[in-house]
This record gives structure tokens, sequence and C-alpha cells, in this order.
């Protein structure tokens, strides 16, 4: 996978220049791929990337780590995500890397490397699925999977320039795809544009359960997560006002709400503990029966899971189901909440591995509404900020994933 890819959309971003896929370093280099597309349906003419926690029939699925990866074996089965894409014409092109065990949200891989940003060459793509992200944003697949956890879609969306969905909880299979915390884990995707991100959304989706008003001659009431912004940088608040501004004809005077209760700490803690202890479940017998090697801060992130009691989880399980009633209920069946999708743009490449864990924590401080909540969030590119990608991300009432992809459409051509 090494020769120049051209786009086949039809609405090429000139925004993102193409790169050959070495340079990308956003494939495996397994053998070049023999996964067959019927050449007919409503994806044919696209290209899909996985990220390398799907299983596809004939490859290995190497999860991010070396070990992982001489423990797979070759599948026989694709997963049902996978399945779905090749089934109605789209061609895959490659698996991608991933962030060890899906368990960062940085991009980099103390094995592989880390794919490169094609919005932003000069900083982290974001992760957990960032080769997906990175074959995307520089031009080698127009749309590929991924898994979102904690982030793992949304970040990398923010931070490449690309539209990416955190779909409702358990909305999309996993079925085939390796697990990190089961009742966070949802299968997303990304595009450059939104033309091939509804495409892959109609095969994906399916009809939604929530009828959310998505236009005329009714629109759904906007809010704002002001408790979200106040937690920004005063640049971060004036470019996201400013993005609003240029909305308004679309949008209306969105209505200004607190979103976190009880309180933003309790909130991440509930996130990080109940992800911690469904991790551990997940992969500690495997960590600890083959002393996986893992990379910084994947490691630490694990060591300090093994240390969650079932106990300490249901605590916090309780906590989420307080955050999560309010919330659904403040969102009801026709309002949107609006929020930046990452507290800045991504950090530089040459950060320290402290500084990108701060950023990481304070990241989960906002990207675990969705999470907690079971409901779907888009992250659309329509801002920028020191020259470098910036999402915008809408979310919606559980089950109202189309609706939210219909209502992005109108956002993005309001600011054509």
């Amino acid at each position: 996978m090494n020769t120049q890819i051209t786009s086949s959309s039809p609405h090429p971003e000139k925004s993102f220049p193409l790169v050959d896929a070495q340079a990308a370093r956003c494939f495996v280099p397994y053998p070049a791929p023999t996964v067959t597309a019927i050449s007919s349906g409503p994806l044919a003419g696209l290209r899909f990337a996985v990220k390398d926690i799907f299983d596809v029939a004939g490859y290995p699925t190497g999860c991010g780590n070396p070990h992982m990866l001489a423990l797979s074996g070759i599948k026989s089965v694709s997963a049902e995500a996978v399945t779905a894409l090749a089934q109605t014409g789209a061609k895959f092109v490659g698996k991608t890397y991933t962030d060890e065990l899906a368990f960062s949200m940085n991009g980099k891989n103390a094995h592989f490397g880390t794919p490169r940003n094609g919005g932003a060459p000069d900083r982290i793509p974001g992760g957990s699925s960032s080769g997906s992200a990175s074959a995307v944003s520089n031009g080698l697949a127009d749309v590929a999977l991924g898994t979102d956890t904690g982030g793992s879609v949304r970040a990398p969306a923010s931070h490449c320039g690309l539209i990416g969905l955190r779909p409702t909880h358990a909305r999309v299979s996993l079925k085939g795809t390796m697990d990190l915390a089961p009742s966070f884990d949802t299968c997303g995707w990304f595009a450059r544009d939104i033309d091939n991100f509804a495409r892959a959304g109609e095969v994906l989706l399916g009809e939604d359960t929530c009828m959310l008003p998505d236009g005329a001659p009714a629109m759904p009431q906007m809010l704002v997560a002001a408790d979200v912004l106040a937690l920004l940088e005063p640049r971060v608040q004036e470019v996201f006002m400013q993005t609003l501004e240029r909305l308004s004809g679309a949008i209306g005077m969105p209505l200004p709400v607190k979103t976190a209760t009880p309180s933003f700490d309790a909130l991440y803690w509930s996130f990080r503990y109940i992800q911690g202890y469904e991790a551990w479940q997940s992969h500690g017998a495997t960590i600890r029966r083959h002393d996986l090697q893992l990379g910084p801060g994947v490691a630490e992130r694990f060591a300090w899971s093994s240390q969650i009691t079932a106990q300490q989880m249901q605590e916090h399980a309780g906590v989420r189901d307080r955050f999560r009633e309010d919330f659904l209920r403040l969102l009801g069946n026709d309002r949107v909440m609006l929020l930046p999708t990452m507290p800045d743009v991504a950090p530089l490449l040459s950060e320290s591995e402290q500084v990108l864990e701060d950023y990481r924590n304070q990241a989960v401080r906002m990207l675990c509404l969705a999470g907690l909540s079971g409901c779907p969030q888009i992250s659309l590119p329509l801002m920028t900020l020191d020259g470098a990608p910036f999402g915008f991300s809408l979310i919606g009432p559980r089950g109202s994933d189309q609706a939210l992809i219909r209502l992005s459409r109108k956002l993005i051509d309001e600011l054509a």
C-alpha cells in the first residue's frame, strides 16, 4: 500500500492534499486487500478503511499491540459493520493503526508510530481511531470505520478536520470487534464530506427511533452547553461563539443550559471508573498471562484500572444513572446540544506525555456527556483555531442519529 491513491469523492476537499500511504503511516502493512465488494449498491465507488480492532476475513486483528497481533490468528469472518459496507458496494482498502487496545486518545502508538494528521501534520491525529482518521484526512479512503468509547472517533475527527459520529450506544453492531468497555463502546466512522458520510450512515444506522425535527417547518430547540464553555480558554470560547453567530440564520438563538449534574468532577470519575473496570475485565487476564508490553499512558491506565473494585464500579454507575436521567430529560425528543468537540485544537506532536495526559483528562470532562448518556454526538469541521481544524459538535436524543446527520448538512451548507 505505497502507491498514490486519488480521491473518488464527488466533492473532494481541496484543503486535504493527498499523500501516499507510506507517508501517511496509517495502514497496517498486511498483505494487499482481498475483501471482495459487490460492483453495485448504495456505496459503490467509495473506498473504506477499517480500524484494526474490527475483524476482517483473511487478516489478523492486531489491536495496536504486537502481542495481540501474534495471538490473533487469521480471522475467517468479518465484523458485521465491515460486511455491511462491503456488501453495499464499498471497496476495502486496508486496516488502519489504532492506539493500543483502543485505550488512548492521542494517536501515538509506542510500537507502530503515529499516523499522519492530514489536517494538521505537525499535530497529533487523536486516537484511538488514529489510523482511520489519517487515512481519510490524507485522501487514502473516503470512509473509515473507527470505534468511540471515550472519544476515539470524536477526538480525531476534531483534530483532523473530519466529520465523525459517535452513534447512539448499541445502534451500530460491534459483533466481531474487540471490546474495551462494552457499556461505552460504539462503532463510528469518518468522512471528509457530508455526502459520503450520509451514504455510509444509511447503511450502518437504519431508521431513527427518535423523530427529532430537523428542518422546515420545525427545527429542534438548540441548547448551548454553557458550563462546558466555562471550562475552556477565552480564545476557544470566542471562536465557538463566532461560529454560533455565523449559524444563526439556520439555528436561531440557542438557549444556554447547564449539562453536568452533579458536577464535571463527578462525571469524570464516573466515566473513568466504569471504563477502567470494564477495560480490565476485557483485557486484564490477557495482559497478565502474556505480560503484554504496553506503551506510555496505556500501561498506567491499565495498571490503575486493575485496582478498581466491583463496589467502586457500582457506586460510579449510580452517578451515571442519575446523570443520564437528567440529561435525557434536558434533551427530550426535540432538543440538540451544541458545544466544541474538544477543549482545544490538537496538541503538537512535540508535546510531552504529561501535557498529552492533561489534555486527555480535560477532554474527558466534555466527551463523557455523550458517553454516560448513550446519546449520539457528531463532530463537524466548522471551526479553525491557530490554523488547525477544530470540531463543532451536536448531541441529540438517543435514536436521532440520522436526523443529526441531516441537520449537520444544513449547518455545513449555511457556512458554505
